[in-house]
């Protein structure tokens, strides 16, 4: 493993001060999807869903690319700070009876869908998808090029704990099609990874990203967090260097949420063993100095490409996208989900699966779809997620160009919004005029925030303690 020294922490103009950081401190929509996933209702129900799937296969939108999303729920040890729907478990048998409930959950949606339908982007998240052995995951890569086309020049991605990989499992992934890779580090301190149960050597994700190298995986991930216990602005500074010497195409840093009322894993975690806020704004500080002074491309919320990196070049050239896995270089379409608890969107509609394995697996087993909440949007969401989109990911918004698409007069739909953004405009986060408004290089730092006075719904509602903070 490379040497590694301290990374250099004089902020590069365009780091935002820590005062500046703890200013638009606040809880917030992550924005990827608007209306967001807590205003989904039971009223929208399988059937809604389904019909939704037989009109895009009997129309032409059968002929648009997909989006792929599988979720695979398992992990076989428990990480204290995670808040995504997982089962722990090290039964392996358990994973090849979700495969068999996977099928027919395939069948049900081809069943509507029409088989064949143009994959460009495929996704595998969990819980740990590397949880499914090698005769697991071939099983189940078999199933999706049997029920669709997988574009041979598409992004296939998946999520990789470390622990769970070595380099004949990266061989296997690479045979499988995969192009994408991302590893969770979340740390590479020792006493960090004992306090939140995950203990993994910098040397093993070291050598595995060299393997990753030499098998020509198109992009590698690497996923951080900053306010895990027991970390500091000087302990972390350490991972900085240790990430910038590993050197991976993107890297995402995301604040932990300390929600322990909410996510039972979490209670695990001593409260008095977590940095204060004062301690992870500057982390966030440093953070963003050290990888922009290491060359890397800042491209919004959490973030960080290489220049040469297909995320950073989509950015620069204008094509960023969002969906519910993040920024994607691919072009807005529909996203079909399978799996316990994945998020879909087709059409003018969200759905969500069942989130326990139980009813996931018994509304299968009634020969049903697993549908059990989703959102028709009205007119007024399409506008506003067309608005909140174009901020997240261009990070400019054309008045004449989304008036004229949505037949509306922007300017004065949007009258209360455009005057809620001088108290931003004054801060330097945003400028606007009778044209556009268009995010500063300080104002990428806080588009959350800037995004958020065009929510309709969270304008009505103040009550924003669900969400996780900006900072």
């Amino acid at each position: 493993m490379p040497p590694v020294s301290a990374p250099a922490l004089t902020p590069p103009p365009l780091v935002p001060a820590p005062s500046v950081l703890r200013r638009f401190d606040c809880a917030g929509p992550r924005y990827t999807s608007y209306p967001t996933a807590d205003r989904f209702v039971d009223a929208f129900t399988a059937e809604d869903y389904a019909q939704t799937l037989e009109q895009r296969g009997s129309t032409g939108a059968s002929a648009r690319a997909l989006s792929l999303y599988v979720h695979i729920p398992f992990c076989e040890s428990l990480c204290y700070y995670c808040a995504c729907n997982k089962i722990v478990t090290r039964h392996k048998s358990k994973g090849r009876e979700y495969l068999d409930y996977l099928a027919r959950e395939i069948a049900l949606q081809v069943e509507r869908l029409g088989r064949g339908a143009v994959v460009r982007q495929l996704h595998l998240g969990g819980g740990t998808p590397t949880f499914l052995d090698d005769a697991g995951l071939r099983t189940l890569m078999g199933m999706l090029r049997d029920a669709f086309s997988l574009s041979p020049d598409g992004e296939h991605s998946i999520e990789i704990d470390p622990r769970t990989v070595d380099r004949e499992r990266l061989v296997t992934l690479a045979a499988l099609g995969f192009n994408r890779l991302s590893f969770g580090v979340q740390d590479f301190d020792p006493d960090v990874q004992k306090a939140v149960h995950r203990i993994q050597p910098a040397g093993q994700v070291f050598d595995l990203m060299a393997t990753a190298r030499g098998l020509g995986f198109d992009s590698v991930n690497v996923d951080l967090i900053y306010g895990l216990p027991r970390q500091s602005a000087a302990s972390f500074d350490r991972t900085l260097a240790q990430v910038c010497a590993l050197r991976p195409d993107r890297i995402a840093l995301y604040a932990y949420a300390h929600l322990p009322e909410r996510f039972k894993a979490q209670r695990r975690i001593a409260t008095q063993a977590l940095p204060d806020a004062a301690a992870k704004v500057e982390m966030l500080s440093r953070s963003i100095a050290a990888f922009t002074e290491a060359g890397y491309v800042y491209i919004g919320m959490d973030h960080f490409a290489l220049p040469g990196d297909a995320l950073a070049v989509a950015k620069r050239q204008g094509r960023l996208h969002r969906n519910f896995q993040g920024y994607s270089t691919q072009p807005d379409c529909d996203l079909v989900a399978l799996g316990v608890s994945a998020i879909g969107r087709v059409g003018a509609t969200y759905s969500q699966n069942a989130k326990t394995l139980e009813e996931y697996y018994d509304l299968l087993d009634q020969g049903r779809l697993p549908v059990v909440r989703g959102l028709a949007l009205t007119r007024d969401d399409v506008l506003r997620r067309t608005v909140i989109m174009a901020i997240m990911c261009q990070g400019r918004v054309d008045f004449e160009t989304i008036g004229s698409a949505h037949l509306v007069d922007f300017q004065r739909c949007f009258a209360a919004e455009l005057e809620a953004l001088a108290p931003l405009e004054a801060q330097g986060l945003v400028v606007v005029s009778d044209r556009h408004l268009e995010v500063t290089p300080l104002g990428w730092f806080f588009v959350r925030a800037i995004a958020m006075v065009f929510d309709r719904y969270l304008q009505a509602d103040r009550n924003r303690t669900r969400f996780s903070r900006i900072v």
